[in-house]
């Protein structure tokens, strides 16, 4: 077999000072069986001409035009063009040494590898120096691989899709995309579906990649506290899912490991930890960080806590452990509801991503919890098994503990107001979501 063709997907956004640079690196390969896909989200700066021109340059350059969508959907549409047996993606203001392809290509031919990973240059300023996490050059399994980034869990050397060669059967085989619901962190999120599905490893330690580290950047504009929090919850459980399934039976032994990503901090600084306070049996949020979250974003602490609570709750039973928190939760939506349109409306019931969805039926499915199938109209059926139905009435049980915790202290009195006004409260808020859909969310200002 020859060189394989290699597809390298750039998105472009608003980048034309760096983005000459960037793609003369590519052109400049010593690895020349490539193509180079040229991703501009709307453009306004001249970056969307001079992605044309350098398609005049050289027929390895594609080029495709759309109207800004974000990088996540960007790169979504460039894996659905690619045509290479490898896929590695870069960034418009960053490049790549001359020999990057070669050494990522030559690598995973040798061993047959899924997935290739490689140390990078981080440049800041006049400054440039290396990065990396793995270090010896050496083939490995998923489990093998999952005990070096359980050590690191936050690292960009992990994290980040750039210094990293995917092979696209697996990406087209099962679905992996982009989640373009969170605006950063979505890089980790494929990196752990594409790990679910690779079966061998490599770790180089030449570097493949000049990443710039810029200060104005999407990323760093687009991060608060209350992102960081929702952000880092919602990757957390990704993170705790991977996991599990990667160990198994033998997940206990790397749980308190995997439960630490809660408090870990990138070393470049893009995963922000949750603030924390670290105590025995698990984090807690500390008084100065929860009196700061409660003035900026209200009452976002206490849905924090509130699923702590419930999860304790889940993992002190001794049918419910093997639950995640959204198992127990799409369990009990098909407690009373049983027939939906598709997996779609099952995610906007639950809050989850449609990625999230589809895993946690297959988990469901696959654990004999439920049974589904698809009827004539296309209508996705759910019927609640046996094994379900126990977890069930576990979970009612759990649901009066925690109703009760809520209540705790307070008189008969307090506790029908409180449950009157709760009711009101939902009350508001579904209308207010019926509105914003009826007007196309015209109330904003």
């Amino acid at each position: 077999m020859g060189n394989p063709l290699v597809s390298i997907i750039v998105p472009v956004y608003n980048t034309q000072k760096y983005l000459a640079r960037c793609v003369d690196s590519l052109l400049g390969q010593d690895y020349e069986n490539l193509e180079i896909i040229l991703i501009d989200d709307g453009s306004t700066d001249g970056s969307e001409l001079l992605v044309d021109e350098y398609r005049e340059k050289d027929a390895r350059v594609r080029v495709i035009h759309q109207e800004n969508a974000g990088v996540s959907l960007s790169r979504n549409r460039a894996i659905e063009a690619a045509c290479g047996e490898y896929i590695r993606f870069v960034d418009s203001d960053d490049w790549l040494p001359e020999n990057a392809t070669s050494l990522l290509v030559s690598a995973a031919k040798e061993a047959g590898c899924d997935l290739v990973i490689a140390d990078f240059y981080r440049v800041s300023g006049t400054r440039m120096s290396q990065k990396g996490d793995i270090d010896e050059d050496q083939v490995m399994d998923r489990v093998e691989f999952a005990a070096h980034m359980i050590e690191n869990p936050a690292d960009f050397y992990y994290g980040v899709l750039w210094n990293k060669l995917f092979r696209r059967s697996i990406i087209m085989e099962h679905g992996i995309r982009m989640d373009a619901e969170l605006s950063w962190c979505e890089d980790f999120l494929f990196n752990l579906e594409y790990i679910r599905y690779a079966e061998t490893f490599r770790a180089i330690q030449e570097p493949v990649y000049y990443y710039l580290k810029r200060k104005n950047s999407l990323v760093s504009q687009s991060m608060n506290i209350a992102t960081t929090i929702r952000t880092k919850i919602v990757t957390f459980e990704y993170y705790n899912d991977f996991y599990k399934d990667v160990y198994g039976d033998d997940y206990e032994d790397v749980q308190g490991k995997v439960r630490y990503y809660l408090l870990s901090a990138a070393k470049d600084g893009v995963v922000m930890p949750l603030p924390t306070t670290r105590k025995k049996g698990g984090s807690e949020l500390s008084p100065q960080t929860e009196q700061e979250l409660l003035g900026k974003v209200g009452f976002w602490p206490d849905f924090y806590y509130g699923r702590r609570l419930i999860e304790e709750f889940l993992h002190s039973d001794e049918v419910l452990k093997q639950l995640t928190l959204d198992d127990a939760t799409l369990l009990w939506l098909f407690r009373d509801i049983r027939q939906f349109g598709r997996q779609k409306e099952i995610a906007a019931i639950t809050g989850q991503t449609p990625q999230r969805t589809a895993r946690t039926l297959s988990r469901l499915k696959r654990g004999e919890y439920v049974a589904m199938r698809t009827d004539k109209d296309g209508m996705l059926i759910v019927a609640v098994l046996e094994k379900g139905r126990v977890c069930l009435e576990k979970m009612e049980e759990i649901l009066r503990q925690f109703g009760s915790v809520c209540m705790d202290g307070l008189s008969p009195e307090e506790s029908a107001c409180f449950t009157a006004v709760e009711a009101k409260v939902r009350r508001n808020v579904r209308e207010q979501v019926k509105k914003e859909h009826t007007t196309g969310g015209e109330s904003h200002g």
